[in-house]
């Protein structure tokens, strides 16, 4: 399975964050984005916001077997 990352250095901030959220779907990830915009840099929770969020979702390279 593939995890899903969210990079917060990736979307334009005053604050540069540097905070990296995975997880290996994308509600949870969304979830947890969209917890962390709110009470870190202070964003409403919108469904402007949460599809802000879905754009920038990348999926992390899997690491091979040794």
């Amino acid at each position: 399975m593939e995890r899903k990352y969210i990079d917060c250095r990736e979307y334009p901030s005053e604050m540069a964050c540097t905070v990296m959220i995975s997880a290996d779907s994308e509600i949870e990830l969304i979830e947890a984005a969209v917890q962390h915009a709110v009470a870190v840099h202070k964003e409403q929770d919108t469904p402007q916001l949460r599809e802000e969020i879905r754009k920038l979702i990348k999926t992390m390279p899997m690491a091979k077997a040794a």
